[in-house]
């Protein structure tokens, strides 16, 4: 497909019926122009809605045209004035939730196991999220519906379709049993029905994308499930291109996108990355994000190498607000500035997360990010490390250390990968039961597991291995480990036992029994290119960030990885990311500093920027002859050293974002 905009807007319009003059003030060249003015280059617009309303003059079902539309045209129009001022249209419609199907076609809902409606948001009525089950007659009512937006918008009008609610659900209707049985699957065992769910959907979408693109060739297609994980690979030939639903004011917060992209931009897709305009969630009419927010959220997409779409819902009357494209343009102005830089660029990446995600159960997988990986991405990330997370799949080769943080089981399949990647000259770190068996000697770690510790909080001993940089005495650690030998392996840290553990009559003030001083087991040991810790180092970070607990982890990686690519002598609330764009022969760096605070009961955000001054750079280039260094989108030159493989510039001031250009000899400056 061709390249995809980077300055993107998803135009909510789930309306209700109980509202009049639906689209009455909506005039397409103040609509258009307006866009425009704002840098928006596409912008999603609804054929149909999760009220189960139709915005266009549909063909085939003149009946579903919401009751109260004024103008049967509004998403034709929408798509003409676009596409007259070079915005593209992609086109809206929802599949898993429908207010109408639930009135109308009960029989075409998904029910549990009890034979109750499944409630996916779990809220009072009235509502429309009762899932409808993919197996049932709808979807021959779908593929019409697909079919009359095709033959109504026309082939030549139509950019792309995005489906809503493509998310796997547990259902036990009559449908699915049926199909089930068929395939020789117990309808009774939840542990097979959710793994038929995974099937049916992939089956589904590879029969929608195929109907689709048999009648409007070459258009985009996307499914929506609002999460990206190894699942979502299966059928992946069924997308055009990933976009990553992640609003942080909403349910998922600020650690989801970068868990998620890190993984996504792996995979060889193009990909968008999707936040809101609004202060919570979708449907939040009348709200503004706070500009450093949305600032951040944007130009964290372009340092992740996707473009941005920014949610907005419509107002009933049609006409867009005049403040949230105010906002949106204050952002996309600077997006439009920076998107030659980061169009086309990769992640120059040295270190691999092996996700958790992928050993997950489907009921835990749709409900959280892994504390663990979550712990992993903000620690790395505080250490300016460069890093993709990928899954057993992935090709390891090209990075030069792997991590596998807790919540990694074992199976031999895996000690063979990794082993075999160790043989080559790779290196690994590994915490807690990442990979680790509960019988004999792990060839990998070259340590014996001798159960989990009697002790639920214990010590560690920095010393000037791991933890030199720390004051030389006990640190807590919050969780509880495992007890190893070290069989075939030297220790690096000893892990100090408690007075004892509490229970029973013995306890010792608030919380736990002190240091006693004396050494119970290893804590972090070394085989040749391996290091393993055995406490849940990543997990406990996230639970209770542990300054120690990160300083352990730098040590670790200055021993596997004595050259990273980019370090600096900013704060840890730095991030750093670095991209190439090899058409161009030359190196992005992207500098963000934006602090977000809880400052709410429910939510977090960003409200000030906070400029830092004076940083100094320093990035590994090896034997490249770097012929320029350039502040972008200013491009203008900065000083610069190169020795030792290594260039050395300082920014002298950081606002937000900071992007910066190293150009190589060997390729052209732009």
């Amino acid at each position: 497909m061709k390249q995809l905009r980077y300055r993107q807007v998803h135009l909510d319009f789930h309306t209700s019926e109980y509202i009049q003059d639906i689209g009455k003030d909506f005039q397409a060249e103040e609509f258009a122009q307006t866009l425009k003015e704002a840098y928006v280059d596409s912008i999603t617009c609804f054929a149909r809605c999760h009220h189960g309303w139709l915005y266009y003059p549909s063909k085939k079902f003149p009946e579903l045209i919401h009751p109260e539309l004024a103008n049967h045209n509004l998403l034709l129009e929408q798509i003409e004035a676009c596409h007259r001022n070079g915005i593209k249209v992609p086109v809206y419609t929802t599949i898993r939730w429908d207010g109408r199907v639930m009135r109308e076609h009960p029989e075409w809902l998904c029910v549990d196991e009890k034979g109750d409606f499944i409630n996916m948001q779990e809220v009072l009525e009235p509502h429309f999220y009762n899932a409808i089950c993919l197996n049932s007659g709808y979807r021959d009512f779908l593929k019409e519906h697909l079919l009359d937006i095709i033959d109504v918008v026309g082939t030549d009008n139509l950019d792309g379709i995005f489906m809503d609610i493509v998310v796997q659900v547990d259902c036990c209707c009559d449908h699915c049993r049926k199909k089930m049985l068929e395939h020789n699957i117990d309808p009774d065992s939840k542990k097979e029905r959710e793994s038929y769910a995974a099937i049916m959907l992939e089956e589904f979408k590879e029969e929608i994308s195929e109907f689709i693109w048999a009648n409007a060739p070459g258009i985009s297609i996307f499914y929506n499930d609002s999460r990206f994980d190894t699942d979502s690979k299966r059928a992946f030939d069924a997308y055009s291109h990933l976009e990553l639903e992640s609003l942080p004011s909403g349910s998922w917060g600020y650690d989801h996108f970068p868990a998620v992209v890190r993984y996504a931009r792996t995979l060889g897709k193009e990909i968008i990355g999707m936040t809101g305009k609004f202060h919570t969630y979708w449907g939040d009419f009348h709200s503004l994000k706070n500009k450093a927010a949305l600032e951040y959220e944007c130009f964290q997409m372009l340092a992740m190498g996707t473009g941005c779409s920014v949610g907005d819902q419509l107002h009933p009357l049609g006409k867009l607000s005049k403040a949230t494209y105010e906002l949106i343009g204050s952002v996309y102005k600077s997006v439009a500035e920076k998107e030659k830089y980061c169009i086309g660029a990769a992640a120059k990446s040295e270190i691999a997360i092996l996700t958790p995600v992928e050993y997950l159960d489907h009921t835990v997988k749709d409900l959280v990010i892994p504390k663990a990986l979550i712990g992993a991405v903000r620690m790395l990330q505080e250490l300016s490390c460069q890093f993709d997370i990928v899954d057993s799949d992935a090709e390891l080769d090209g990075y030069r250390v792997v991590i596998l943080p807790d919540g990694i089981p074992y199976s031999k399949r895996l000690e063979t990968i990794l082993s075999g990647y160790v043989g080559k000259g790779g290196c690994l770190l590994g915490t807690y039961d990442a990979c680790l068996p509960e019988d004999g000697i792990s060839g990998l770690y070259g340590i014996k597991y001798m159960g989990r510790s009697v002790f639920s909080r214990e010590f560690v001993m920095p010393n000037d291995i791991i933890g030199k940089n720390l004051p030389k005495e006990e640190f807590v650690m919050y969780e509880r480990g495992n007890d190893i030998e070290a069989a075939q392996a030297e220790v690096l840290m000893d892990r100090i036992a408690p007075y004892f553990e509490r229970g029973g009559e013995k306890f010792c003030s608030h919380q736990h029994a002190p240091s006693s001083g004396r050494v119970h087991m290893p804590e972090v040991t070394r085989k040749g290119n391996v290091i393993y810790c055995a406490h849940p180092l990543f997990g406990l970070y996230r639970k209770n960030s542990a300054v120690w607990c990160k300083q352990m982890v730098k040590d670790m990686l200055d021993i596997l990885l004595p050259n990273p690519l980019v370090s600096h002598n900013g704060p840890s609330t730095l991030l750093c990311t670095l991209n190439t764009q090899k058409d161009f022969h030359r190196d992005i760096l992207h500098l963000l500093h934006y602090i977000t605070e809880k400052r709410s009961e429910d939510i977090s955000t960003i409200e000030d920027v906070i400029p830092l001054y004076h940083t100094e750079i320093r990035i590994f280039t090896g034997n490249r002859k770097v012929s320029g260094v350039y502040l972008l989108p200013e491009e203008e030159p900065a000083a610069f050293t190169q020795e030792n493989g290594y260039i050395r510039f300082q920014v002298e001031k950081i606002e937000g974002h900071q992007m910066a250009g190293i150009q190589y000899a060997d390729g052209k400056e732009e």
